[in-house]
């Protein structure tokens, strides 16, 4: 009888929340949430609790069984088990965020770290991802890639930059490749190129002359998130102190001569084939990130 009474419990807001999403209302979404995190809390607490709910499966394969008798397909026991998990999420201190889906929660569910779980709801909501998007983020182990990873909620220019960078390409290409060639398959799709970078980044040129000697930045771009312009300088070689020196003297040029008054000073990306740690230990520049590049066929 006390299980039955969940049951009924359970069965009553599935049907509510079913009758619900046949309005076509914009807080339809947040009535999903909401339905599934009472039918998690509902499951744990027929459970006995957190501690016991993970091994109540024999009680969710029950339930299964009868929704899916009684009101058709959608109950599995895979959902039902992401139901419990996504209360006990919540439950946690997670602020139910009403910008994702359903969809988008099962997929961040399925993931175990859970501070990766908090940077993926940090993106979705400010770059506003579908399901697919944030899947394709996923998957390319983004939240790995990126810089420091306790500070994404207030983040840094350099919490954005990934390592490694992904550079895609339509062919296969050897280790030994020039310069040139990158440079070449950034502006090919200089749109990926800029998402992967991060959030906010815009092309602004390439192959800016600074001076007498005509050197050149091989991509100047603007963050708009951060306000400030960035240098990006690509080396086909390990990282060396001459590349900082370089970059720095680029970084100045674009602080004395592009820059306006309200805009954050100047940073540097340099991407090249392997991170010298050493070098970067001992920078005294902290507006210089590296980040290395991996080439990837699409």
């Amino acid at each position: 009888m006390f299980f039955i009474n969940y049951y009924n419990q359970i069965k009553e807001v599935l049907i509510k929340n079913e009758s619900f999403k046949r309005v076509k209302d914009y807080s339809k979404n947040k009535s999903d949430l909401n339905s599934y995190f009472e039918v998690g809390r509902l499951i744990v607490e027929a459970q006995g609790g957190e501690v016991r709910a993970k091994y109540g499966n024999k009680l969710i394969k029950e339930y299964s069984e009868k929704l899916t008798k009684e009101l058709g397909s959608g109950y599995s026991i895979r959902t039902l088990k992401y139901m419990r998990k996504f209360f006990l999420f919540i439950q946690k201190g997670h602020a139910l965020q009403a910008q994702l889906s359903w969809n988008h929660y099962k997929l961040l569910l399925s993931l175990k770290n859970n501070s990766a779980i908090k940077y993926y709801i940090y993106i979705t909501k400010t770059e506003n991802l579908s399901y697919r998007q944030l899947q394709k983020r996923i998957k390319s182990n983004e939240y790995e890639r990126i810089g420091y990873k306790e500070e994404f909620e207030k983040p840094k220019i350099n919490s954005l930059i990934k390592n490694p960078i992904i550079i895609k390409t339509k062919d296969n290409i050897k280790d030994k490749i020039s310069e040139y060639t990158i440079h070449n398959l950034i502006l090919e799709d200089m749109d990926s190129f800029l998402k992967e970078l991060g959030i906010g980044f815009a092309y602004i040129g390439h192959e800016i002359k600074i001076g007498e000697n005509k050197h050149s930045i091989d991509f100047l771009l603007f963050n708009t998130k951060f306000n400030l312009y960035v240098v990006v300088e690509i080396k086909a070689v390990k990282l060396t102190s001459s590349h900082i020196g370089q970059i720095k003297e680029y970084m100045n040029y674009v602080d004395k001569n592009i820059k306006e008054v309200f805009h954050d000073h100047t940073v540097g990306i340099i991407i090249c084939k392997k991170e010298d740690k050493f070098v970067l230990e001992y920078c005294s520049d902290d507006k210089i990130f590296a980040s290395t590049y991996e080439l990837k066929k699409t």
